[in-house]
């Protein structure tokens, strides 16, 4: 999948969740700002560095989105297979590990 048609998808899935993904100005603000989720009036903003490189973009929205309950939400198979690079350990994202079945006599 090419990046530009990825960092969109990443895009999406974030607006399922209810996260508006908006691209910003950093330098402008005079403040040493960096990308993250914050809350303005209620809602949900996930800012990125307009600056930052598109492979740099889709990394930081995909560290964020791994760390988000997506697993029940339809997505590409490319994209969720992209995002299990980013999933943590302990994210609602991961499905439990199967449980093993041991033998005790």
């Amino acid at each position: 999948m090419k990046a530009d048609r990825l960092y969109q998808e990443l895009k999406d899935l974030a607006e399922k969740l209810e996260v508006e993904v908006t691209e910003q100005n950093f330098r402008a603000t005079g403040v040493n700002a960096v990308s993250g989720l914050c809350k303005v009036k209620g809602k949900s903003l996930f800012l990125i560095d307009k600056h930052k490189s598109l492979h740099r973009r889709i990394q930081i929205l995909s560290e964020f989105l791994g760390k988000m309950p997506c697993g029940d939400i339809y997505m590409l198979p490319a994209i969720r297979e992209h995002l299990s690079k980013y999933i943590e350990a302990d994210s609602l994202f991961a499905q439990p590990p199967p449980v093993s079945k041991i033998n005790s006599k």
